[in-house]
């Protein structure tokens, strides 16, 4: 029971709801017990040949009991399992607000299929267990003191004594059965995780896939699987399937002890049909505190399995703590002697990177695959932790900045742009949704992408599909662009976002850059007609600075920026030829 005592902040929170419908709860059971007290005085009453003028009002209180357990089992299914509700979308918002605050060094260790399956099936396990679980453990056990009180006070100890032996043995099964549920639903529970990766993995790559031609050998894959984890929830099934027999087997044995017993007792005048038959009601009503003491244990193992390890993600400290106050001044950024590597890696990203940028100037980032260009990015924008005041903005240390604030001082266009399942002008608009219409047409002229979005069967208002799947891959970029521009932030960030539009695309794109006064903009891209405007220009190198000035300089210089200059050069010659 080591599960209530993890969940007793919200039961805290919550003792008013909870007091109440356990209270109507103790009322139901109470009056369950009075039934079969009734009926065996109007079993008597038959037995002595008394008028029927008694049985009729006994009949008739029974009626009435059963019209009032009627109304409060509904009122306290209603309280209960409405509160319990409360305490899944309580985890949920936890569990999502977790998730936005982390960054990528959280999700460089978990896989997307584990954090929704935590999310989904983890949590209904802790939210069952947090009314049903209540339920059957309160209304069990206090249906068991009440039918044993009546049973041993008010009908024949000796007779309660005799039909209880088997009890114990009850007891030790169901010890048993839960330790086995508790082990083989944890291992369930991470196997779905792994089957809910792998479904996922497959959804997102499904082109690749297809034109891979590896339908067959991905479900293959899938298959194995989900046979395991339907074979990990067998096992599970398997033992829940236990508590039925044991429960029926002692319950037999006791109705079998009590028939015979209570028989020689009646043969010696010493208990009567009556008491006989109200102790018979009574036991069977047993019944239902032992199939709530088996589908508590069954429950509780299954959420204490399930809240370990929503327990363990919640309490994953912040990969980039939010604990300073300090708001920017300016977009003046400045990086001194930044060094950087990646976890669990030998080799830095980043080596005693130097530059500053001050605001309205365009800074270039060029270099080689894998030299280190998003990964200063995303430092620039701390989504990684770096060492103390290496990098400041507006003259502010970035850790003593606030993370939105810091966050809102950069507008940042990936080269895998996303979108999500939504209009075209909600997609846009997602920075500023109080952006007018007319604004977001204006962001997306300056994208050049308003065009290609009239010629769309719903203009603006054209859902793009999941993660604009419907959209071509230069469009999905021009559309996170506009969504960039309409963000009205300090510094652009285009990390390789024009990689998919054509040089005539990019071109008109950069000439309305360039018209935005008072706009930073950083700029990586491996097409350097992208970065001849820039104010500086960085060439990195095994996160190594190996070249930096103005494009007309580097031209002039032998190096990489010159030798891939020419190189792109004879290459559009020969396009164009």
């Amino acid at each position: 029971m080591k599960l209530f005592g993890q969940l007793a902040w919200f039961f805290k929170a919550h003792w008013r709801t909870y007091s109440l419908a356990l209270l109507m709860l103790a009322t139901v059971a109470v009056m369950n017990m009075s039934i079969p007290y009734l009926i065996g005085q109007a079993v008597d009453e038959l037995v002595a040949a008394d008028s029927g003028e008694a049985d009729g009002r006994l009949l008739g209180l029974i009626l009435l009991l059963g019209i009032a357990v009627y109304v409060l089992r509904f009122g306290w299914r209603w309280i209960l399992f409405g509160t319990s509700y409360r305490l899944g979308n309580l985890l949920r918002r936890r569990f999502f607000e977790l998730l936005t605050r982390q960054g990528q060094a959280f999700y460089s260790r978990y896989n997307t299929g584990d954090l929704m399956a935590r999310a989904t099936n983890d949590i209904d396990a802790i939210e069952v267990a947090a009314g049903e679980g209540v339920l059957s453990g309160f209304d069990g056990l206090l249906t068991l003191l009440l039918v044993l009180i009546i049973l041993f006070g008010v009908i024949d100890w000796r007779l309660a004594l005799v039909a209880l032996l088997p009890f114990p043995l009850m007891g030790l099964a169901f010890y048993r059965i839960s330790n086995r549920i508790h082990h083989h639903f944890r291992a369930a529970l991470e196997q779905f995780s792994v089957l809910n990766d792998k479904a996922q993995e497959a959804i997102a790559g499904v082109r690749l896939v297809k034109s891979m031609g590896r339908e067959e050998i991905e479900s293959r894959q899938f298959g194995a699987i989900a046979k395991s984890a339907a074979e990990r929830n067998y096992r599970v099934a398997r033992a829940e399937a236990l508590y039925e027999p044991v429960v029926f087997l002692s319950m037999s044995a006791a109705l079998l002890l009590t028939l015979g017993f209570g028989a020689w007792l009646i043969w010696h005048q010493q208990l009567s049909i009556g008491q006989l038959t109200s102790f018979t009601l009574y036991l069977s009503q047993l019944i239902w505190p032992m199939f709530a003491f088996g589908w508590l244990l069954n429950i509780v193992e299954r959420g204490s399995a399930a809240l370990s390890r929503v327990d363990a993600l919640l309490a994953v400290p912040d990969s980039v703590p939010d604990q300073g106050r300090a708001v920017p001044a300016d977009a003046h950024i400045r990086v001194n002697e930044l060094s950087f590597s990646y976890p669990d890696t030998r080799e830095p990203a980043l080596h005693r990177l130097s530059l500053a940028l001050a605001p309205g100037e365009v800074l270039g980032l060029a270099g080689p695959t894998g030299s280190g260009k998003s990964t200063l990015l995303q430092l620039l924008m701390r989504y990684w932790e770096t060492e103390p005041g290496r990098i400041t903005l507006g003259g502010v240390p970035l850790e003593q900045c606030r993370l939105a604030e810091l966050r809102r001082q950069f507008a940042y266009v990936p080269q895998d742009a996303f979108l999500f399942s939504a209009g075209i002008a909600d997609n846009i608009a997602l920075s500023r949704p109080q952006a007018s219409r007319e604004e977001v047409m204006d962001a997306a002229r300056q994208a050049c992408v308003h065009d290609d979005i009239l010629a769309l069967p719903q203009g603006y208002d054209t859902p793009v599909g999941e993660r604009g799947m419907t959209l071509s891959g230069g469009q999905r970029q021009r559309l996170a662009i506009a969504r960039a521009l309409l963000s009205q932030a300090p510094v652009l960030v285009l990390d390789d976002a024009l990689s998919a539009v054509d040089v005539h695309t990019e071109q008109q794109i950069l000439r309305q850059l360039r018209a935005r006064r008072g706009q930073s903009c950083i700029i990586v891209s491996h097409r350097l007609s992208a970065l001849e405007h820039a104010h500086q220009i960085l060439v990195l190198h095994h996160g190594r600075r190996q070249q930096a000035g103005r494009h007309d300089e580097l031209i002039t210089r032998d190096g990489w920026y010159s030798r891939m200059w020419t190189y792109q050069q004879l290459e559009a010659v020969l396009d164009d030829a």
